[in-house]
């Protein structure tokens, strides 16, 4: 059976960046690979998937949190890449679950694990329940040499717990940071009392 496979890192931890490596490897192998996002990440445009590194491809489906994915549309598929993984919704992941064994190819997922209050996306968590394969895309810490875990962010500059889980951003919004620094600014045990 082919796996389910989520592959999750902070902000800039290079997880577009491996999964367009993973797609051009297929590629020159002359396999087919779909490449799927969320509808919502328009980002760098509606369709791309782009690294900060340079790298761009184009999202052949886009999804919504009620789309219904037909197996039979990913017949001779050899292998399904997800970006922005985070953004998918739970019934989403559930039907990539099952593309694993109908039709039966693997399925990579990417993205953040935890938004900026340290709580979990509900595609990542649902990708935590139902993963064969759970692997982090490490990075350091913005501000020390630690691993970074949590994604920091930050409005003109400043750390911020304000606004909605969901706002797109880059480098500019959001820093990657290890448990400690993110200590610093905000103590996770008084977290939940501010919200």
């Amino acid at each position: 059976m082919a796996k389910l496979y989520f592959r999750h890192g902070t902000m800039d931890s290079a997880k577009t960046l491996n999964l367009l490596a993973v797609a051009h490897n297929y590629r020159s192998q002359g396999k087919r690979v779909l490449l799927l996002k969320p509808r919502l990440d328009v980002r760098f445009g509606s369709r791309s998937i782009a690294s900060r590194a340079g790298l761009e491809a184009s999202a052949d489906l886009l999804v919504d949190p009620d789309t219904v994915l037909d197996p039979a549309d990913f017949a001779g598929v050899d292998c399904v890449l997800v970006d922005e993984a985070q953004f998918l919704s739970a019934r989403v992941v559930e039907q990539l679950r099952h593309l694993t064994i109908q039709p039966g190819m693997p399925v990579i997922c990417y993205g953040l694990r935890t938004d900026f209050r340290t709580r979990l996306f509900e595609g990542s968590r649902r990708l935590l329940e139902l993963a064969d394969s759970i692997e982090e895309v490490k990075v350091t810490c913005q501000f020390c040499n630690r691993k970074a875990i949590l994604n920091l962010r930050m409005r003109g500059g400043q750390p911020s717990l304000a606004g909605a889980q969901i706002e797109l951003g880059g480098n500019e919004s959001y820093a990657p940071v290890c448990y400690t620094c993110y200590d610093q600014h905000f103590p996770v045990n008084g977290i939940a009392a501010d919200e």
